[in-house]
C-alpha cells in the first residue's frame, strides 16, 4: 500500500474515532442530565394530582395486610421493575375512604376486586366498616368483577351497585382448613422428624408427623371455621338483604341451581340476589361514568372514567395532614412469623420490634402504645424478648394496649398477654397457647447413601444435636424438659397476667385455637373492637382527651442513602417498568408450590436458639 493510501485510511479511522468519543460524550452528558432530573424531582418529593371529578378506585392487589412486606425501599425497587405486589395495605384503604367521604374532588367509590386473593375476616370487617360509613356520605359505591371469590364477594356486597361480566360466576364456597401431611414422604426419604409439643391441640408439628389430621384438631378447626362462617353469612346477607340462610342454600344447591339455569352461572347469581346485573366490561365503565356524573368523556379505553388510585390518593391526603402534637399514641404492627434476631418488615424480629418498642418508650410525646399483632407466633425466644421490652414501656407509667388482627394466637398471643388491655375482633384467631420443638436427623437416608458417621465424645450429649445422627436417649429428654418448662412459663405468665389461675388458664390453653368472642368468654381477651377502639382506649387509659393528641406510626427508618434511593426507585419506576416484562404463568406456578410447601418453609425459616417454637398453623382458606 502507498503512503496516500495508508494516510488516506488513517485519517478515516481517526475521524471514526473522534466521532465515537463525541458521541461517548454526549450519551454520557444526557444520563448524567437524566439523573439530575431524577435527584432534582426526588427533592421535591413525588407530586401526586387529585382530578377535580373522580372516583375513588379500590382495586386491592393480592392479600390485604396490617403490614406491607419489605421495607419502603425494596417496595419501590420491585414497582420499578414492574414487579407485582401481592399485598394492599388495610390502613391505606381506610385512611384513602376516610378522607374520600368529605372530599367533593371524589364523587364515588369503585371497587375492581379481580386482583384481590383475600383476607382474615376481620380484615375484611374493619374495610366494610368504612365502606358503609362512606356510603352514608350520599355517595355511591358500585362493586365490578369477571367474578367473585368468596373474600372478594363479602367486599363487593358492601357496595350500592354489584355488577359481574355475563361469563363470571359467584362461588361462595364457606371457609376450610387443609394442610399437606409429609410423613409418608418423609419415611420414603428416610428422614426422621424428632417431635416434642405440650397440649393436644398444638397441631403445628402433625404435618411431619401424621398422614391426615387428628380429632383434636379437626375439633378445634371445626367450632372456629363454623364462628367464621356464620359471621361471614350474618354480614353479607344483611349487607344485601337477603334471607339469613341464603349463603349456606346457594351453597349446598349450587349443582341444582346451576342445571335450572341451564349451565349459565351469572343467571343463578343475579336471580339469587347476589348480583345485580350482568355487563360487559364497557358497560362497567358506562355505569360508573353516569354514577359519578363523568359523561361525555369520548375515548374508549380501560381507564376512561377519571379516577385516583387508593394508594395515590393516600399519599396525597397524607401531605396535608401532617402535624405534631405534643401527645401521641404510638402505634406499632406486630405481622408475621416470629423470628429471633432482626427481620425485615412482613415478619416480627424479637430484636427489631423490641427496638421499636424502645423508640416509643425513648419518645417523651408517647403517651401510650397500641400494638397492632397480627401473628401466628414462631420462636418462644424471641416472643420472650419482644414481652420483656413491652415489660419496660409499661414501667414508665405508660399503658400498653394490643389490638389483635386476624389471628394473634400462640407466640402472637405470648406477645400481647402483658397488655393493660387486649382487644380482638369477634372473628379473630387467637390462643392457641402451647409450645413445642422440631428437629430433624438423616442417618438412615445417609445409610442408604452409603454415607457412615461414627466417633467418639466426652459426655453423653456431645454432639447429642447432630442431624447426621439418630438422637439419643439423654437429648431427648433434655429437649423435652425444655417444652414442659416453657409451656409451665407460658401458663405461668398468662395467668400473672391475666389474673387468673394457672388451672383456668390451662383449661383454655392445651394449644387450642378460639375465636376473639370465645377468648372474651374465657377471659383471654378484654374487649371486642377494632384498631380505632384499642387507639381510643389507649388514649383513655393515658388520661388524654379526645382530638387532644396525635396517632404516630413507628416504623423502621431507612437512612439518608436509603431515602435517596427510595426517591430515585419512585420517580424512575414508570421508565424502569416499561422496560420489564410482565409475570405470566411463573406466578401460579410459583404460588402453588409455595401453598404445598408452606408448612416446611416455615419449618426451615425458624431460627430460635434453643429450637422451641410457639406457632399456630391457624390460617383459613
Amino acid at each position: 500500500m502507498s503512503t496516500n493510501g495508508r494516510n488516506w485510511a488513517w485519517r478515516v479511522g481517526a475521524a471514526i474515532w473522534r466521532g465515537l468519543d463525541r458521541l461517548r460524550r454526549v450519551l454520557h452528558l444526557l444520563l448524567l442530565l437524566f439523573l439530575l432530573l431524577i435527584v432534582v424531582a426526588s427533592l421535591f418529593g413525588e407530586r401526586v394530582y387529585v382530578p377535580s371529578r373522580a372516583a375513588l378506585l379500590i382495586a386491592p392487589q393480592g392479600a390485604l395486610v396490617d403490614q406491607l412486606s419489605g421495607d419502603a425501599l425494596q417496595r419501590a425497587l420491585a414497582r420499578a421493575r414492574g414487579t407485582r405486589l401481592q399485598e394492599t395495605s388495610l390502613r391505606d384503604v381506610i385512611d384513602a375512604l376516610r378522607a374520600a367521604r368529605t372530599d367533593s374532588r371524589i364523587k364515588g367509590v369503585v371497587l375492581d376486586l379481580d386482583g384481590f386473593t383475600g383476607g382474615g375476616l376481620s380484615k375484611l370487617q374493619e374495610l366494610a366498616k368504612e365502606l358503609i360509613a362512606f356510603k352514608a356520605s350520599g355517595k355511591p359505591v358500585t362493586a365490578v368483577g369477571d367474578s367473585f371469590s368468596r373474600d372478594q364477594y363479602y367486599l363487593a356486597a358492601q357496595a350500592d351497585k354489584i355488577y359481574m361480566h355475563p361469563m363470571g360466576q359467584v362461588l361462595i364456597d364457606g371457609y376450610s382448613r387443609f394442610l399437606p401431611y409429609y410423613k409418608s414422604a418423609l419415611d420414603k426419604f428416610y428422614v426422621d422428624y424428632n417431635v416434642w409439643t405440650v397440649g393436644e391441640y398444638k397441631s403445628f408439628v402433625e404435618p411431619i408427623t401424621r398422614d391426615g389430621m387428628s380429632p383434636q384438631d379437626k375439633e378445634s378447626s371445626s367450632a372456629y371455621l363454623r364462628a367464621l362462617w356464620g359471621a361471614y353469612q350474618a354480614d353479607v346477607t344483611s349487607a344485601r338483604k337477603l334471607p339469613p340462610d341464603a349463603l349456606q342454600r346457594y351453597a349446598d344447591n349450587a349443582a341444582t341451581l346451576l342445571a335450572d339455569a341451564g349451565g349459565d352461572m351469572g343467571k343463578v347469581a343475579v336471580d339469587f340476589g347476589l348480583v345485580d346485573e350482568l355487563l360487559t366490561r364497557d358497560a362497567m365503565r358506562t355505569r360508573i361514568r353516569d354514577s359519578i356524573g363523568a359523561k361525555g368523556r369520548g375515548k374508549r379505553h380501560a381507564d376512561d372514567f377519571p379516577q385516583i388510585g387508593v394508594e395515590d390518593y393516600a399519599r396525597a391526603v397524607r401531605k396535608g395532614e401532617r402535624t405534631e402534637k405534643a401527645s401521641n399514641v404510638a402505634v406499632i404492627v406486630a405481622a408475621g412469623t416470629i423470628l429471633d434476631g432482626s427481620q425485615p418488615p412482613g415478619s416480627i424480629g424479637g430484636d427489631s420490634l423490641a427496638e421499636l418498642i424502645r423508640q416509643a418508650e425513648d419518645d417523651d410525646s408517647v403517651k401510650a402504645l397500641v400494638l397492632r399483632v397480627d401473628s401466628g407466633g414462631g420462636s418462644a425466644f424471641a416472643s420472650d424478648v419482644i414481652l420483656d421490652e413491652i415489660e419496660a414501656f409499661q414501667r414508665s407509667n405508660r399503658p400498653v394496649v394490643v389490638s389483635m388482627g386476624s389471628v394473634a394466637a400462640s407466640g402472637g398471643y405470648w406477645i400481647s398477654m402483658a397488655a393493660n388491655e387486649i382487644w380482638a375482633s369477634p372473628t379473630t384467631l387467637t390462643g392457641s397457647i402451647g409450645v413445642g420443638a422440631t428437629i430433624p436427623t438423616f442417618q438412615r437416608l445417609l445409610d442408604k447413601l452409603g454415607v457412615h458417621v461414627d466417633g467418639i465424645g466426652t459426655t453423653p450429649i456431645t454432639a447429642a444435636i447432630d442431624e447426621m445422627q439418630a438422637m439419643n436417649d439423654t437429648a431427648k429428654k433434655l429437649i423435652a424438659e425444655q417444652i414442659q418448662y416453657t409451656y409451665r412459663d407460658f401458663v405461668g405468665k398468662v395467668a400473672e397476667h391475666r389474673k387468673k389461675s394457672y388451672e383456668e388458664i390451662d383449661a383454655s390453653a392445651r394449644g387450642r385455637v378460639w375465636v376473639g368472642s370465645e377468648a372474651l368468654s374465657r377471659g383471654l381477651v378484654d374487649k371486642l373492637g377494632n384498631l380505632d377502639d384499642a387507639i381510643a382506649s389507649a388514649a383513655e387509659l393515658a388520661g388524654l382527651e379526645k382530638g387532644a393528641y396525635g396517632i404516630e406510626h413507628i416504623e423502621p427508618q431507612l437512612g439518608w442513602s436509603e431515602q435517596l434511593a427510595l426517591q430515585l426507585a419512585t420517580t424512575a419506576a414508570p421508565a424502569l417498568k416499561a422496560l420489564s416484562s410482565a409475570p405470566g404463568w411463573q406466578d401460579t406456578v410459583s404460588h402453588w408450590l409455595e401453598t404445598a410447601m408452606s408448612p416446611l418453609a416455615y419449618l426451615e425459616r425458624w431460627n430460635d436458639p434453643r429450637g422451641v417454637y410457639a406457632y399456630c398453623f391457624c390460617d383459613t382458606r
